[in-house]
């Protein structure tokens, strides 16, 4: 995958419906978080090693899903007003053999004898690396050439419906396990906006449980505090 990246011709929001920014964000820190937790992971210690790869392999199965919720719903309704997403789709599709390809690397180091784990352990690093360079490259793609085509074709409340359409296709323990990773990846703003509206939309019992599941554990109390101030939340 060869991406050619502009650093200028960055388009505004311009107060437009954002359909990528959130999980993107959510992706960006959580690769970024665990590709230096494979770097610093004692492989030769078997519990730490354990627990880095089950937590590669919830953020795999996140990317892989939020590629599914890209082709279905994002790419869909572009072709049906003629746009194409060549490009896009081929980059989801390496993303899928990546994805593979680190699968097959993490039984390697989970089955590697001792004292061949540390030598498996910097192959998946370096493979993991690789792929979040690519992916990153891809997320900058579709939030200034994708994005753009979305805003021209659809309104905002288009938009909203299908960003709709991709939550109500998750079960609700996929939904909290993408709140998780995107909550801290958020700033205050955006952070009291996605949980205002939660607040005013969704059911009491689903709004608390976000804030019990997914941002207390997730943010440091100074950012909980600054969040209940902003929604005037009882402390």
């Amino acid at each position: 995958m060869t991406h050619h990246i502009s650093l200028t011709d960055i388009p505004d929001l311009n107060g437009r419906y954002d359909l990528y920014g959130a999980v993107h964000k959510g992706l960006r820190k959580a690769g970024c978080d665990l590709l230096c937790r494979l770097g610093s992971t004692d492989f030769d210690n078997a519990d730490e090693c354990e627990a880095v790869l089950g937590d590669l392999r919830t953020y795999l199965m996140l990317a892989a899903s939020h590629v599914v919720h890209e082709d279905d719903n994002i790419h869909t309704v572009l072709q049906g007003r003629g746009v194409s997403t060549g490009t896009v789709d081929d980059q989801h599709d390496e993303h899928r053999e990546a994805f593979a390809d680190l699968e097959k690397l993490a039984v390697c180091v989970s089955r590697a004898i001792p004292i061949a784990r540390r030598a498996a352990g910097r192959k998946l690093y370096l493979a993991f690396a690789a792929y979040i360079a690519e992916d990153l490259a891809h997320m900058h793609e579709e939030e200034t050439q994708t994005a753009p085509m979305l805003w021209q074709h659809f309104s905002d409340a288009d938009l909203a419906a299908v960003e709709m359409r991709i939550v109500s296709s998750m079960s609700p323990e996929k939904n909290m396990a993408f709140m998780r990773i995107m909550i801290p990846a958020m700033n205050p703003a955006e952070r009291a906006a996605l949980l205002g509206a939660m607040r005013k939309g969704a059911p009491p019992e689903v709004f608390e449980a976000v804030m019990d599941f997914a941002v207390r554990p997730s943010l440091p109390p100074k950012a909980v505090d600054d969040l209940v101030d902003r929604l005037k939340l009882a402390a």
